[in-house]
């Protein structure tokens, strides 16, 4: 199977498992904009768009934002591949600050995420890997349940940075970023 093909199943599972959600793969998202030019009234500027594996987003009214992001890699991972990713994380990161990202391996038969994914994948908020293409009941489970935290993890950073000024936003006195962590089985 080609990883763009796994990538589909993938999606399309998840797009039926989410319910107010759409999940697409191939999806493109913005992670630069180079401005061209400045005008008297208007600025001109080249967008840049990275394919992103499995995307998914909320659709309101014609418009959508995206929440999550899931890069995909069958059989093995290199380092180049860990690097390559965690950076482009970063990019769609810095153009959208609500994004949450990561990194799902399949038909890794071994199942164990490697420890070059740990070691270079500093932008990665989630990694994730499989022993086979299809999930096993707890795989399944473990990935649906990272995707809904990494939609809730969206939708409240998306609130801590853009409604710093309302006088009804939720006042925080600490933020903690834990690591959580699934054994092989």
């Amino acid at each position: 199977m080609k990883e763009t093909e796994w990538a589909k199943a993938v999606a399309a599972k998840l797009d039926k498992a989410l319910s107010g959600y759409s999940v697409e793969a191939g999806k493109k998202l913005i992670y630069a904009n180079e401005i061209v030019e400045y005008g008297e009234d208007s600025t001109s500027y080249n967008e840049m768009a990275y394919e992103t594996d499995i995307l998914v987003f909320e659709s309101n009214n014609g418009s959508w934002k995206p929440r999550v992001v899931i890069e995909t890699k069958i059989d093995s991972v290199t380092t180049h591949d860990s690097i390559t990713y965690s950076q482009k994380s970063a990019t769609h990161k810095y153009v959208h600050p609500c994004l949450r990202y990561g990194i799902f391996l399949g038909h890794r038969g071994h199942h164990p995420l490697p420890g070059r994914l740990f070691r270079h994948g500093a932008h990665f908020d989630f990694m994730l890997s499989w022993k086979d293409y299809e999930p096993e009941d707890y795989e399944w489970k473990t990935l649906l349940s990272i995707v809904k935290k990494e939609i809730k993890a969206s939708h409240q950073l998306e609130e801590m940075i853009f409604n710093t000024r309302s006088k009804q936003r939720e006042k925080y006195i600490a933020l903690h970023k834990p690591l959580v962590t699934t054994s092989a089985k």
